[in-house]
């Protein structure tokens, strides 16, 4: 924490003083009281709360174990998601605090029970001299190599439904990166096939899942293959890249599509269709059922700790995953953060007394599928955050691999409050010189136009004040080592709760100081 100058001691100290407080109400913080004998003194004086990496990692159990029986996975819409919310408002009032629970109606889709991928190398006989059609259960010697669902390939946010048989040897189209300049209209009809790719040499890479089903919508396609060539390629398997799922904006389409199966497939599968059917006579097989049709409920439980006044934190993570995997990363671990957060804050009012603002825990279902439960509550509380809101924090993957361990980044739009975490950087240093010494800690100012929209904290700086260029302040943690993203191996087996104290503790005591003092 920088020091003011001893020059604070000499008479012209009072001018200084004064210039200091104008200056900060410039910057968005105002110092009164306490708080300006602190900083005449030279310190802020932080404490830090307490926090149980056990209890949280009990936390994280809990969800994980209310996860889909087949996939592990809490999807948006399901009852796995419905029972975590209410798992974690049950937690929330048991650490003391009044909980609530919302639910939100948006566009959601739901998984079905086929996922099919095949290719069949017709038999000898196949269609020649009255044979049996190729690849049909008549042709008895052909050949089949079958994928594995969630390994091999997985299905992609707001997919539609596909049936095709191998034996109708629907055409594969090889679109490249599936850019504008690629003959999408070749695959009408057909199934294209897009290689996931990032930009080199100042060229764009691959484009989003949205652009790419948009640009397969409007030319008729029947189905849609990503390839995975470009995210934790050797990480997880030897010479090969995993699929993950992502979802696509639906709010973009004016008729959801409804008929196209889109899926991402390994590298290796990839390569599989293209030498096998792209350029042989190999038949592919895709069968996928998902009902991206209807809109579906998602849930925001939230704890509250009633302040002094009507001033407001609001601390948050989504609470939802991918349909794929247990996301004990993505984002179990965030969320298992902010219930030990509530716990240890419950703890702080019985000792304390009552804030001097209001603190809210609340997670988030929807992330996955467009940040529906965060938006839908801003929006319906945007009166009180407008007025009221003083800081959100968001904790997303804020998890670090115990073996791929490059630390935590602690971000945000916040000049006033990224200063307090500098200071609590030091003093977390000081305190626990075993996980300050373990876990590098980057701590980075953004301007709010740098600030990404990509998790729950986008709506609260982004989507509250109604004029422009006015923004809300947000403050957010990145981990590392999480090369399992979106795939079925984001599991409990790799999951470190220990490195959840450092944005636990860090942001819960800039949460203390903001609130006590």
């Amino acid at each position: 924490m920088t020091e003011w100058p001893p020059s604070f001691g000499k008479p012209a100290s009072t001018i200084v003083v004064v210039g200091m407080i104008v200056i900060g109400a410039a910057g968005g913080g105002v110092l009164f009281g306490d708080d300006l004998a602190k900083w005449i003194k030279g310190g802020q004086g932080y404490e830090l709360i307490d926090f149980d990496a056990n209890q949280t990692r009990a936390y994280a159990q809990g969800l994980v174990d209310l996860g889909d029986p087949n996939w592990g996975g809490r999807l948006s819409g399901t009852v796995e998601e419905e029972n975590a919310a209410q798992s974690i408002k049950t937690n929330f009032s048991n650490s003391g605090l009044p909980s609530t629970l919302e639910e939100f109606d948006v566009p959601l889709y739901y998984m079905g029970n086929t996922f099919e991928m095949m290719i069949c190398i017709p038999g000898n006989f196949g269609g020649i001299f009255g044979g049996p059609a190729p690849c049909s259960v008549a042709d008895l010697d052909r050949d089949e190599v079958q994928f594995e669902h969630r390994s091999d390939f997985v299905v992609q946010g707001y997919s539609g439904s596909v049936n095709i048989p191998a034996s109708s040897d629907v055409q594969v189209i090889d679109l490249a990166m599936g850019n504008e300049t690629q003959d999408w209209s070749a695959a009408s009809n057909g199934i294209g096939l897009v290689w996931l790719l990032d930009g080199e040499n100042g060229q764009p890479g691959t484009e989003s899942n949205t652009i790419l089903m948009k640009r397969a919508q409007e030319n008729s396609l029947r189905g849609l293959i990503a390839v995975n060539s470009r995210q934790n390629c050797d990480d997880l398997v030897s010479g090969d890249c995993v699929p993950y799922s992502k979802s696509l904006d639906i709010t973009q389409f004016e008729e959801r599509p409804y008929d196209i199966g889109f899926v991402m497939v390994s590298k290796s599968v990839g390569e599989s269709i293209r030498d096998q059917v792209v350029d042989s006579e190999g038949m592919l097989e895709f069968r996928i059922e998902v009902d991206n049709q209807n809109n579906g409920n998602v849930h925001v439980p939230c704890g509250i700790i009633e302040g002094e006044t009507e001033q407001l934190v609001v601390i948050g993570a989504h609470h939802d995953t991918v349909y794929n995997g247990q996301g004990a990363v993505d984002n179990t671990a965030g969320t298992a953060t902010v219930m030990e957060m509530a716990r240890q804050f419950g703890l702080l009012q019985e000792e304390l007394g009552d804030p001097g603002l209001t603190i809210y825990f609340c997670t988030w279902g929807g992330e996955e599928e467009g940040l529906w439960g965060s938006s839908e509550w801003v929006s319906k509380h945007r009166e009180m955050l407008e007025e009221n809101l003083r800081l959100y924090i968001n904790l997303d993957m804020n998890h670090v691999d115990a073996e791929r361990n490059s630390g935590v980044t602690l971000q945000g739009n916040s000049g006033t409050d990224v200063k307090h975490i500098e200071g609590l950087v030091n003093e977390f240093a000081n305190s626990h010189p075993e996980l300050y010494e373990k876990y590098s800690i980057s701590v980075r100012e953004l301007t709010s136009e740098q600030m990404p929209d990509n998790s729950d904290h986008a709506p609260f700086v982004f989507g509250i004040h109604q004029e422009e260029n006015e923004f809300g302040l947000a403050m957010m943690c990145y981990g590392s080592g999480s090369a399992e993203y979106h795939t079925y191996l984001d599991n409990m087996d790799r999951f470190n709760e220990e490195s959840l104290a450092v944005s636990g503790i860090i942001y819960g005591s800039l949460v203390r100081h903001l609130a006590w003092g």
